[in-house]
């Protein structure tokens, strides 16, 4: 009984020893996982159920070796007999053939089974794993896996044999194999809930890790030994999927972090009330010239695979507010996710034109049922426990036909004595129009405008806002050149601390309204 896990940890060994670094890979820890979840808990399963039922059904028409096999097999051969004969009586099937039929479709119910059971543990074994790597878990798999499983299994060998036969016919039936299974999988994933699970706290995962350990243990026989197990991962299980735990936010206190998104923008503003408010979403620029096919959109989705995995990480499942500074893919690229994921009230934008990545931004909000506000200038206002003001667009602000910087959703919070200025990508012609009306002034944190570029920042701008910090988000060694020299020198001579997400990853600001405090990661 105890060879399949004996194998497991012989393979463990040998990764060990050859390259450990694939331990801490998730794909090996999700297969070694599965292969470890069927030795523990699907196989003693499956003798304990349909084991017994299918060893009985061998050679059903002899009878001689009844009396030698365990009650419940020799039980199961008679009553599968009587219903052969019935068959044969009433339906006037041949006896041989009501044997074969009635044993087909049992050894049928009984793979199914086995591969419901097999499916039921396995999700149950995976699902810390996969709520820690891909915040989800998958309830359609238990009935999705009854299909696909065996579609493909056949596909395999089928496959192999249509090579070696070169037979078009049966690569013809392999391809319609595929063809079932992907409708299939299509199917179930329409009706998979879309719920996304932040990670759990390590207590929680602790608890679950081993409430199962617990429920393996081969030598506890005590059903309320079991029961207690199970109903203990049960219920760590349901935490992990409901996730009642506040978001880690400051106290009563106001906090800008800049997350590290590689060469685009995105900012985490959480209010001293609790409101959260998150400011561009990434993204990989995709340029795009006349006369050319268009560019094919990244794979990496930096809503999905960066913004949303922090946000979780920090137990956060729902915006109050999502801002789209302007309307470039570096900002704007991963916003789709961003709204699926967290399904904010409202999204701000400032000036838009058409293009086919704010159509996509746009089709989701309108199916989520999000509020799209199209913010211009406007003097202050209460949010979330501090004061919001819209420097720009300005009333008057005409923009092209494409998307330009200068388009950007220029905006100031304060809280308390405290102020960030935050300029997106706004470039000189824009901060020359602020300075002259006047609305530029002090502020103690300024997001540098356009990633660090010399085409914002001015000489003129760095004078009225004198910060003590700057934060510029830049990718690590972009080929834009981005901070440049320059507008370094620049908030170097005016005395400001520059934290770079290029250099120093995560940079949060903390202000409780009199003080700001500085966090890396």
């Amino acid at each position: 009984d105890g060879r399949l896990l004996n194998i497991l940890a012989a393979v463990a060994l040998l990764f060990v020893a050859a390259d450990p670094e694939q331990l801490f890979d998730a794909s090996f820890q999700l297969s070694f996982l599965a292969v470890a979840v069927i030795g523990i808990f699907v196989v003693p399963a499956l003798d304990a159920t349909s084991g017994p039922l299918s060893r009985g059904l061998g050679r059903l028409g002899d009878t001689t070796g009844d009396i030698r096999l365990p009650a419940r097999t020799a039980q199961f051969r008679i009553e599968m007999r009587l219903l052969a004969r019935t068959l044969t009586l009433c339906a006037l099937i041949p006896a041989r053939a009501a044997g074969f039929l009635v044993t087909a479709v049992a050894r049928i119910g009984l793979y199914l089974w086995e591969i419901f059971l097999t499916s039921f543990f396995i999700q149950i074994g995976l699902a810390l794993p996969m709520a820690i790597y891909f915040h989800r878990l998958s309830a359609s798999g238990l009935s999705a896996n009854a299909i696909v499983v065996p579609v493909l299994s056949a596909v395999v060998p089928l496959g192999f044999l249509a090579i070696a036969v070169n037979s078009q016919l049966l690569a013809h039936l392999c391809a319609w194999l595929l063809a079932v299974a992907r409708v299939a999988v299509g199917v179930h994933a329409r009706w998979e809930p879309d719920w996304r699970i932040p990670g759990p706290p390590l207590w929680l995962a602790a608890l679950f890790v081993a409430a199962l350990i617990w429920a393996g243990l081969r030598f506890i026989h005590s059903r309320w030994h079991r029961a207690a197990a199970w109903t203990t991962a049960g219920a760590a299980l349901a935490l992990i999927v409901i996730h009642p735990f506040a978001p880690v936010l400051e106290s009563a206190k106001f906090e800008l972090s800049a997350i590290d998104v590689g060469q685009g923008d995105s900012l985490l503003a959480a209010f001293p009330d609790g409101s959260l408010m998150l400011i561009d979403a990434g993204g990989i620029p995709v340029f795009r010239t006349a006369g050319l096919p268009e560019a094919h959109k990244p794979n990496l989705d930096i809503g999905e695979q960066v913004v949303s995995p922090y946000l979780w990480s920090r137990s956060i499942k729902h915006l109050d507010v999502v801002v789209m500074k302007h309307a470039h893919t570096d900002h704007m690229g991963g916003m789709s996710a961003v709204l699926r994921n967290f399904h904010p009230r409202e999204l701000w934008t400032g000036a838009t034109q058409d293009s086919p990545e704010w159509r996509e931004v746009k089709a989701a909000a309108d199916q989520l049922h999000i509020a799209i506000r199209q913010r211009t200038r406007t003097a202050p206002f209460a949010f979330g426990g501090a004061q919001v003001e819209i420097l720009a667009p300005g009333p008057d602000y005409q923009p092209d036909t494409a998307p330009k910087n200068n388009d950007s959703l220029v905006m100031r919070i304060r809280f308390g004595a405290t102020s960030f200025l935050l300029t997106g990508d706004m470039e000189k012609q824009i901060e020359q129009q602020l300075l002259t009306e006047g609305l530029i002034g002090h502020d103690d944190v300024l997001k540098v405008g356009h990633h660090g570029s010399r085409t914002s920042s001015t000489a003129g701008l760095l004078d009225a806002v004198h910060p003590a910090f700057g934060i510029i988000s830049a990718g690590f060694d972009n080929t834009y050149g981005h901070p440049h020299p320059a507008t370094l020198a620049a908030l170097a001579e005016r005395h400001a601390t520059v934290f770079r997400t290029d250099e120093q990853g995560l940079v949060r600001i903390i202000s409780d309204g009199h003080r700001l405090t500085v966090e890396r990661r």
